[in-house]
């Protein structure tokens, strides 16, 4: 197989070359906005040498424009665990401890919040570097079409430099009641590509952190991003939310706060899109007492990792000529036309014939999916699976689904039972993980559901292997599942991580209280994405919000053309309603969330409780892109709140 031949024109290729060269010299959108080279939607203006891009000339950066690959031919990537370092490890010459050393090389600026009261236990280390050949495929044909990329990624924690990064990252197994310290370093280093920046902040998703330790884009008083040739200590108290309130202050947190699975990923104001699409991300997984990795312990979900296995999805654009792309200049988002599952282009997964536990992550960085299992070979068929939870929080009795629906950031926990489809859908021999849900660019999906059966919908080609009939000691949901069985508001089949109570306006304790309702408008302002029509501003904070109480927030996209998925950092949310309409169980939303899709003129009522941590948080639009041209705000928590309802 030869690579394809392409006769650019000379105006497209000195466009490309320009372009280029903008990203290569830093120059900001907002300063292109003051030499006047921005639209008003984002976009370049139409200037010869700038923008010759309406057709897959070389370079080109589009939807439609990656060289053809074949799909299932790389097996799945099985991303190894991040172990544990002793404090003897030299990555440790500089001891981890509650203050920042002040030493040039340590990034952080800041105390550890209560790590006097949860002593670090366990230190992990990993590191940023290049991978400078990155293969998104081990086909002969597909890498004569796409080569080797120069991507990012973190490290198993070694030093040397044979210890290559891999993307995603290593994934990270913690356990409740076990507080630890990642160090990460950063060992990145500039490159030709023009696609991220060597500086970092990386958040651990939906975990209850302190500020100091959420890896949140910026703050006005703190560093949060860090340059090459720094490390930042990430403290994690693994304790559950609400451990510093009267309530559950001796049992450590309220349990049915328990989370589950997490994702890692780089926050670098203005550039998290880019350095997350470079590899900048990873998983993360939570255990506890109840949901312990271990199918004959506890609720007896499939054991980790061989029948418990996180998902990566993600999409790419290459050039024609095969080179990973991302055009900046485009303020709508990013979609791409190759699907990649940990790393890994369209690969297919070997599966024993019984149930197993997939943590799917879509990491972005504009795609929405609805995801199916398909029958290639009888695509009329419709094969349940069940979601056990949603975000990485358990649902109280799982939900029976022949589809879900996650935008960018959100996750799910779903039991796929392969010997039931099996036994029940004529033996088949190879399942697809499909995503059915169309979307031309990165605005929003269509919300049209594709017809089932296309490869180039596949993110994932399941092969039912091995004998009829294997041994499967995990959970079958089943049995319990919702619609089988009628659900109740009450609800609790994993009991006790079961739903915290609402808060309210009536309730007595101070953390079940509303003590305020707030609004947020979400929309465009001259080519800039806004939140009550203000752009973001790292040197202030918007509101502050009063620590150990609760709030009712109102969530606005007034647009037909746009659709956010809204992150909320530090503390996770219930979804009330949808334009009037009360969320109730049975629906994969009667849960805790810390994502929520805002759709096409859509309000959501959400309710949240503020505990525990004091300082600085930001509130965003998940599509990264969206996020980076500045749909994001900076709130704070602190004793004394104050009562801006429109902030």
């Amino acid at each position: 197989m030869h690579p394809l031949k392409f006769r650019p024109s000379p105006l497209a290729e000195i466009a490309r070359k320009n372009r280029a060269e903008i990203v290569r010299a830093g120059v900001t959108r907002r300063e292109l906005i003051r030499l006047g080279l921005l639209t008003s939607s984002g976009y370049l203006i139409s200037k010869r040498g700038l923008s010759a891009q309406s057709s897959c000339d070389a370079g080109a950066c589009q939807l439609g424009c990656s060289p053809p690959t074949d799909p299932f031919v790389d097996p799945l990537p099985v991303v190894p665990v991040l172990p544990e370092r002793p404090l003897s490890d030299p990555g440790f010459q500089i001891p981890p401890s509650l203050q920042p050393s002040g030493r040039p090389q340590d990034a952080r600026t800041e105390p550890h919040q209560f790590r006097d009261r949860f002593p670090a236990q366990k230190f992990f280390i990993s590191r940023m570097r290049p991978i400078p050949n990155a293969h998104v495929s081990e086909s002969p044909a597909n890498l004569a079409r796409i080569g080797p990329q120069v991507m990012w990624g973190f490290n198993l924690g070694g030093a040397a430099a044979s210890d290559a990064a891999i993307c995603p990252g290593p994934v990270i197994v913690s356990r409740y009641g076990t507080p630890m310290v990642v160090r990460r370093f950063n060992e990145l280093a500039p490159d030709s590509t023009g696609i991220g920046r060597t500086e970092v902040s990386t958040h651990l998703h939906n975990f209850h952190s302190g500020p100091d330790s959420d890896g949140g884009p910026c703050d006005p008083a703190f560093t949060r991003f860090f340059g090459m040739g720094k490390f930042y200590d990430y403290f994690y108290t693994m304790a559950r939310a609400g451990f510093d309130t009267d309530e559950f202050r001796a049992t450590n947190g309220d349990i049915r706060e328990t989370l589950g699975t997490l994702w890692y990923h780089d926050h670098r104001v203005d550039h998290t899109a880019e350095n997350n699409y470079k590899g900048l991300a990873g998983a993360q997984i939570v255990f506890n007492e109840f949901d312990t990795g271990n199918e004959a312990t506890g609720f007896h979900l499939p054991s980790f990792p061989q029948f418990d296995v996180p998902l990566f999805l993600g999409d790419k654009l290459f050039t024609p000529e095969g080179e990973l792309c991302f055009d900046p200049f485009g303020f709508d988002g990013l979609v791409g036309d190759k699907y990649m599952v940990n790393g890994r282009l369209q690969p297919f997964f070997e599966v024993q014939k019984r149930r197993y536990r997939f943590r799917i992550v879509n990491g972005g960085p504009s795609r929405f999916h609805q995801l199916f299992l398909t029958n290639p070979d009888n695509p009329a068929q419709s094969i349940p699976f069940w979601q056990i939870a949603t975000d990485g929080n358990l649902l109280p009795r799982p939900v029976e689904v022949t589809s879900t629906r996650i935008g960018v950031a959100e996750r799910f926990d779903a039991i796929v039972d392969f010997k039931k489809i099996w036994d029940r859908f004529g033996h088949p021999s190879r399942i697809w993980l499909e995503n059915r849900l169309e979307q031309v660019n990165g605005r929003a999906p269509t919300d049209k559901i594709l017809p089932p059966g296309n490869p180039a919908n596949v993110l994932l080609e399941f092969r039912l292997v091995g004998p009829n009939t294997v041994a499967d000691g995990s959970f079958d949901p089943e049995p319990v599942s919702s619609p089988r069985v009628a659900c109740s508001p009450d609800d609790c089949v994993f009991a006790p991580i079961c739903l915290p109570r609402l808060p309210s306006e009536t309730a007595t304790s101070p953390t079940d209280r509303i003590r305020l309702t707030r609004s947020f408008r979400f929309d465009r302002s001259n080519g800039q994405w806004t939140v009550n029509n203000d752009l973001m501003d790292c040197t202030r904070f918007r509101f502050t919000v009063q620590r150990n109480t609760a709030e009712r927030w109102i969530l606005r996209n007034s647009s037909g053309g746009w659709q956010h998925p809204i992150h909320i950092h530090l503390e996770e949310f219930r979804i009330i309603r949808r334009n009037d309409r009360q969320i109730s169980c049975g629906n994969v939303e009667f849960s805790r969330k810390d994502v929520v899709r805002v759709g096409f003129n859509e309000e959501i009522e959400i309710v949240m409780r503020f505990r525990d941590f004091r300082g600085g948080y930001p509130m965003h639009c998940h599509n990264v892109v969206h996020e980076d041209h500045q749909m994001m705000l900076l709130w704070q928590v602190q004793d004394t709140g104050d009562n801006l309802t429109e902030p």
